[in-house]
C-alpha cells in the first residue's frame, strides 16, 4: 500500500536476519499492552524457531529495507484434525502503524496460508484494539465470538473478539 508520495512496502517470506527486528516490533507490542496478555520481552532466541514451526511468516520492509511489521501462523493444535489452521499474530513497528503495514502484512499471510494448504486463520483480539479490528474486517476476517475473561494482563480480566477467515480453497 502506497500513498502519491511513498514508496511501495515490500512483504516477502521472513527470514533469519529478520530475528532481530521482529523481536523489537512484537516488543514494543509487549509494551503498549494491547496486543498480547505477554509482558515479559522476547529475545531473539525467543523469535528464532518460529521460523521452522510456521505455517507463514511474512516480513513487510520499508523501501529503506527496514523490517517495519511481520504477520505470522503458528499451527492452531498438534492434534491432526486442526492441521489446517493457523493462528495469527500481526504486528507493526510504531513508528510505521496506520500506514498500511498491516494490510500488506495479511494480504501476504493469507496468501502464504492458501499456500501452504490452510483452511482457516484464526486470531484473538483484545475488543479496545479497534485498529486491529478494523483491519481484520477490511481483511475479510469475521467476528465470530468473545472469550469473556479469558486472561489477565496487569491483574485486569481481558476479554478477547475471536476473528477467523475461511480459505475456501482449501475445503474439500
Amino acid at each position: 500500500m502506497t500513498t502519491s508520495s511513498e514508496a511501495p512496502l515490500k512483504a516477502r517470506p521472513a527470514r533469519p536476519d529478520d530475528a532481530a527486528a521482529i523481536t523489537e516490533i512484537y516488543n514494543q507490542g509487549i509494551e503498549d499492552r494491547i496486543a498480547t496478555f505477554e509482558t515479559e520481552p522476547r529475545s531473539v532466541a525467543d523469535i528464532e524457531p518460529w521460523f521452522e514451526s510456521a505455517h507463514g511468516f511474512i516480513s513487510v520492509e520499508a523501501p529503506s529495507g527496514e523490517v517495519v511489521g511481520y504477520a505470522v501462523a503458528h499451527p492452531y493444535s498438534d492434534r491432526c484434525c486442526y492441521r489446517g489452521i493457523g493462528e495469527f499474530s500481526v504486528y507493526v513497528r510504531r513508528s510505521h502503524r496506520g500506514r498500511g503495514v498491516g494490510q500488506v502484512a495479511m494480504a501476504a499471510l493469507i496468501e502464504a496460508a492458501r499456500a501452504d494448504g490452510l483452511w482457516k486463520l484464526m486470531s484473538r483480539i483484545f475488543p479496545e484494539n479497534r485498529a486491529s479490528l478494523g483491519l481484520m474486517a477490511r481483511m475479510g476476517f469475521e467476528e465470530i465470538g468473545v472469550h469473556r475473561n479469558h486472561g489477565k494482563l496487569d491483574g485486569v480480566w481481558k476479554d478477547c473478539v475471536i476473528v477467523e477467515r475461511l480459505i475456501v480453497e482449501n475445503i474439500d
